[in-house]
């Protein structure tokens, strides 16, 4: 790792030396200062107190955030405390959202579909304060695994406690270097680590994209990605806000709502994962998508069947890009230049990107820094030591994103990855997790997940299986069902491969590329 070779690239705007930070250097901060202007401006589209679907103005969702903020506080809660949060993509979570960043508490955005070991996990891991959630049966379940744990619905949370006129002077005093985020995201070994983001990390993230595309407080973004994800979150919802544009939520896909609200809105803007263009490109109305200014596609690589199939039958040259976790944005296909299909584009302002030395001729691992990389794993020194590179030359160190590139004419492409990592549906898969539920089925002796490639969902979850004696090899849809209870839905197998071993190295760890589907 220590022999690197610098990817040399034009940005699309500025370069990584030249990237300011919007004042004061903190999203919560720069959120305040974009949307303090024009109080009546619509700002976003979505349920708010459990009631239908309205335009919440700018005005009142900072009024919004201000008022939960202060019942946060009157509930004890005070900066650099952990808060999970999760529920459907309504206003009332974005407002939750922001009121904990203004305090300065650190959130941790916790998937929908999670079951019990996997929320069990992420509270035993950052030990959060409290919760804040909109999921029926979850303030039961959170209570249930930390009795000490302060739990409140969405939707007028706290409203017995008194609040305290002083809040606003807790608000937005949050400084750049302070944690923001725990993003809790797979790796190839052990259990699922929360990457630490701080305040300036995810303004630069947020930053960088608003530059690139072009985004500013004329767009409508028709928002159906959920907010507990850093796409939804970290790019389409921050973005927003710190453009001062406005965005239509909804709480999942459909493509004939998604349709709907990009004509009944006048939207500007589309993000989404492959799996939702490959079902939007076959529907009578994809024409709509050709009259958006962008339609941005990301979480998993987007098929250049499926890049052309839109220009053919929407006009739209879909925008592909490339992100973590860790990092927020790295990588975009320019706004003005060639968008190329199968490529995610050149380094977003503010990144620089290296390739490590590979032994598969110009392939190499991804190497990246810049202000939107995180600070490192929560409470996991070993591991943030080994996700960084030392460099070479005496710079920043470098973090090693696991994922592998090539770069033709200053375009960067993902060829694979260097873990094990599956993304399915725009999601991660961790594969172990998956092995251990499997096992646990009386007709499996052995299993090995791995992800397949897939026109679709980016990734197929499959199951390669070795049957358990005096068995008969499970179907996939009595897999998912004996599983469902323990994984949420998008980890479940959708194909399952009867072997008549595991293949294994030498010291018996399972050599998951060696899996093949069957033709």
């Amino acid at each position: 790792m220590n022999d690197l070779r610098h990817w040399s690239a034009h940005l699309p705007v500025g370069a990584p030396d030249g990237f300011d930070l919007p004042h004061p250097g903190t999203l919560a901060g720069a959120w305040t200062a974009a949307l303090g202007a024009e109080p009546d401006r619509p700002l976003l589209w979505g349920s708010i107190g459990g009631g239908p679907a309205r335009w919440v103005a700018r005005g009142e969702f900072l009024d919004r955030t201000e008022r939960l903020a202060a019942r946060l506080a009157g509930a004890g809660l005070v900066g650099g405390e952990r808060l999970l949060l999760s529920g459907p993509s309504t206003v009332d979570l974005a407002v939750a959202h922001v009121a904990c960043l203004r305090l300065g508490l650190v959130v941790v955005p916790t998937n929908g579909s999670y079951r019990e070991a996997e929320l069990a996990h992420v509270i035993a891991d950052c030990t959060p304060r409290a919760a804040l959630v909109g999921h029926d049966g979850w303030a039961e379940l959170l209570a249930g695994l930390d009795p000490d744990l302060l739990v409140a619905q969405l939707v007028d949370p706290f409203p017995d406690v008194p609040v305290d006129d002083g809040t606003a002077a807790l608000l937005d005093v949050s400084l750049p270097g302070d944690p923001a985020i725990i993003g809790y995201t797979s790796g190839t070994t052990g259990r699922p680590k929360g990457a630490v983001l701080t305040q300036a990390n995810l303004l630069a993230g947020a930053q960088s994209v608003r530059v690139a595309w072009r985004w500013t407080e004329v767009d409508r973004l028709v928002l159906c990605l959920p907010l507990f994800h850093m796409h939804g979150l970290g790019v389409g919802l921050h973005g927003t806000l710190l453009a001062g544009a406005s965005a239509v939520l909804q709480s999942g896909f459909a493509p004939d709502d998604v349709l709907d609200a990009l004509d009944v809105h006048d939207a500007t803007m589309f993000f989404g994962v492959p799996t939702m263009y490959h079902r939007l490109a076959d529907h009578n109305r994809v024409d709509l998508l050709g009259g958006l200014r962008l339609c941005v596609a990301g979480s998993a690589p987007l098929a250049a069947e499926l890049h052309v199939r839109l220009a053919e039958r929407a006009g739209v040259s879909v925008l592909e890009r490339y992100g973590m976790t860790e990092t927020v944005m790295l990588v975009s296909n320019p706004f003005d230049d060639d968008r190329r299909p199968g490529a995610v584009g050149i380094p977003l302002p503010g990144v620089d990107v290296r390739l490590a030395d590979g032994s598969d001729g110009p392939v190499g691992e991804i190497l990246v820094r810049g202000p939107n990389v995180f600070a490192g794993y929560w409470e996991r020194p070993e591991a943030t030591a080994e996700a960084f590179v030392v460099d070479p030359d005496g710079g920043d160190p470098w973090f090693r994103t696991g994922d592998l590139g090539a770069v033709d004419d200053g375009y960067l492409a993902i060829v694979g990855r260097a873990k094990e990592l599956i993304i399915s549906g725009g999601f991660n898969v961790y594969p172990r997790e998956v092995d251990d539920a499997l096992i646990l089925h009386q007709a499996v002796a052995e299993v090995a997940v791995a992800g397949v490639p897939s026109p679709e969902w980016g990734e197929e979850v499959v199951a390669w299986i070795v049957v358990a004696d005096g068995h008969d090899c499970p179907g996939v849809d009595e897999l998912r069902a004996f599983a469902q209870d323990h994984l949420a839905a998008y980890k479940l197998p959708r194909r399952v491969v009867a072997i008549d071993a595991i293949p294994r190295n030498a010291l018996g760890k399972v050599t998951r590329h060696e899996l093949r589907v069957p033709d």
